[in-house]
């Protein structure tokens, strides 16, 4: 894994671009040595100021006694006519059914098991040995907050796997119900540090109290770095999520508080050369149920171990302190005016702070996700739906290996392989997806019953693979997106002054800030990034008041305009559904696009997305071009 031809190559092409660390595959010594000498090692990590943690039923007293909660239960029992020590007991229950049990014994078993899963499912696992050190660094100086993206349930192992393998403080894990109801392996994900969370707690004030300041207690002491997903569920479509900022809230208050010094957010960002959960991800976006969490589910799960899923990488990024970034925006004096165990719901300025950080941190995971050859590959072979030839693919992956590159792509592109050798391992590990025949390369099209006629069942099956594929293009989109709404806006507007350019810009982020990660507030910021890279590959020119394209643009500009293309026709069709019960719109919707795909007049499978209608939906009615209305 080490030194990365794409990765490192780019930052030598152009200062602007950042330097990213080297990576060490963690799998190579566990191939070469005993899991079970690796698993019963000595364990002796580096904690927070030294401190010894204190055991995991003292924490539940902690939480039961804190003034915090106890105001808390004295305002449930006053409001609700019910005695202290019955909603006491009501607190103690819901702690127990929360809280983590962490065991050194079961993080050993794991240890062992994974081993042994991960060289069965994977190439390597590589790691920036880089981001360790600074991670190591940053647990003993302040308590710390890990933030990894979600693409797979894979991630949380994972994260504790590493973090085991180099002897670092395993982390408190937020793990959403659905697990507690696996026997066995619930309890087993408990006591390796997971603690349970409701995915909504309504308007419950008591489990709100009890949860927050079950965290806060963890984190004012240093017991353990604590772990959440910031998009607050796995992304089904390889896009990051909008961040869900209820946790990032919890996790600062006692910064703003003055109960710590700093905290520190260390944003963590894991990437799948081939996801485990694909073909399941397209059928949920289609309407098929998700599958419910079981132990006997994940048995039969076991047939994916004789799969090969290259290589994954983990990027642990820089510690982002939250002191440095509260600095001039945030006064803390306004928690000096109350004592600080009371709740105070945060101010508008403080919810602006966590919500901005949030997208900060969210873009920081977005940047430094490795992208594999097959990445461009399917970027390429959705915007050729009836397939490509071998040499055209090779030849344009090339040419669009250079064009990610010079946006600052983070490529992990084999340094000496010539280009048609890259090409064909990479279509070779994701044959289940893309098949090549007589020199013509083609998307895979499962044949699976299911679906009322067949007309219907080749439309579905159709839709599974290209939904598939898609959730590898839908990777790279964080690098085209602004410039590629750049590229719609210069083909919409009517004129090529730069402010009527900006005006169509401004418009179309607006409509797809739902569906892309872009921070509220910085519309002016991305633009004039864009105008750079567009400027800086030769594609457009800024000549004083105007944006023209450039005699070469064209290829450039084109490309850019099919990476969106999808999601403006799906977003039409959206804006064309007729009006529904709230509960019922997205199966109208699928119901139409269907329709609209079996008589021929449109083409985008992508448009099927539930994914996508439910962003589409939100951004109508956010701005307010249609309303909710209790009928």
């Amino acid at each position: 894994c080490r030194g990365h031809g794409g990765a490192v190559g780019s930052s030598e092409e152009d200062p602007v671009l950042k330097k990213r660390d080297d990576f060490e595959d963690v799998l190579e010594e566990r191939r070469n040595s005993s899991d079970l000498r690796y698993a019963l090692r000595c364990y002796t990590p580096a904690l927070y100021k030294g401190l010894v943690p204190c055991k995991a039923s003292m924490l539940k007293s902690i939480v039961l006694q804190s003034d915090s909660l106890q105001y808390v239960v004295g305002q449930v029992s006053a409001e609700c006519g019910e005695s202290r020590e019955a909603v006491q007991e009501e607190a103690a229950l819901l702690l127990e059914e929360m809280a983590h049990r962490l065991q050194l014994g079961t993080i050993r078993f794991f240890a062992f098991t994974l081993s042994k899963a991960f060289k069965a499912l994977f190439r390597g696992v590589c790691v920036n040995e880089e981001g360790i050190q600074r991670l190591q660094q940053a647990i003993q100086e302040h308590p710390v907050v890990l933030l990894p993206s979600h693409r797979s349930y894979m991630d949380f192992l994972m994260m504790s796997y590493i973090l085991y393998t180099y002897d670092l403080a395993l982390p408190v894990i937020a793990a959403g119900m659905d697990f507690i109801s696996m026997k066995f392996v619930g309890e087993m994900l408990r006591m390796s540090g997971a603690f349970f969370i409701r995915r909504s707690f309504g308007g419950d004030k008591l489990y709100w109290a009890v949860f927050s300041e079950y965290v806060k207690t963890m984190l004012r002491n240093g017991y353990a770095p604590i772990e959440f997903f910031l998009e607050g569920t796995r992304s089904r479509t390889g896009k990051s999520l909008t961040p869900k900022t209820g946790l990032l809230n919890i996790v600062m208050e006692p910064f703003f508080k003055g109960e710590v010094f700093d905290v520190n957010l260390v944003p963590v960002s894991i990437s799948y050369e081939r996801i485990l959960e694909e073909s399941l991800y397209a059928r949920e976006l289609l309407g098929v149920p998700k599958p419910k969490e079981s132990t006997s589910g994940l048995l039969k799960a076991r047939r994916i171990l004789s799969e090969d899923y290259g290589s994954m990488h983990v990027y642990f990024g820089h510690p982002v302190s939250i002191r440095s970034l509260a600095q001039g925006h945030i006064s803390r004096s306004q928690h000096n005016l109350l004592p600080r165990h009371i709740p105070q719901k945060p101010t508008a300025d403080t919810q602006a702070f966590v919500n901005d950080t949030a997208f900060r941190l969210v873009r920081l995971q977005e940047e430094n996700m490795v992208l594999k050859p097959w990445v461009l590959l399917a970027t390429l072979l959705l915007q050729n739906p009836d397939g490509m030839d071998l040499s055209t693919l090779t030849e344009q992956a090339d040419w669009l290996r250079r064009l990610a590159l010079a946006f600052g792509a983070f490529l992990d592109w084999p340094d000496h392989e010539p280009c048609s050798k890259v090409i064909s391992s990479s279509l070779a590990l994701h044959k289940n997806l893309v098949c090549v025949s007589g020199g013509r390369v083609r998307l895979v099209v499962e044949e699976l019953p299911g679906a009322e006629s067949a007309t219907e069942e080749a439309g579905f099956n159709r839709a599974v693979s290209v939904l598939s594929c898609a959730s590898y293009r839908n990777q790279i989109l964080h690098l085209f997106v602004r410039p590629a709404l750049i590229a719609v806006a210069m083909q919409t507007a009517n004129c090529s002054r730069k402010d009527e350019v900006f005006n169509c810009f401004n418009f179309l982020r607006n409509v797809f800030s739902n569906e892309f990660i872009l921070c509220p507030g910085a519309a002016v910021q991305d633009f004039e990034e864009a105008c750079y890279l567009l400027g800086k590959c030769g594609a457009v020119q800024e000549l004083q008041q105007d944006l023209v394209m450039s005699q070469s643009g064209q290829t450039t500009l084109a490309f850019l305009c099919s990476v969106l293309d999808p999601f403006l026709q799906g977003y039409q069709v959206v804006f064309h559904t007729n009006t529904q019960k709230y509960r019922y719109f997205v199966p109208a919707v699928r119901s139409f696009t269907l329709q609209l795909i079996l008589s021929g007049s449109l083409k985008c499978y992508e448009a099927l997305s539930s994914d996508l209608q439910k962003n589409a939906l939100a951004a109508l009615i956010r701005l307010k071009a249609v309303r909710r209305v209790k009928a």
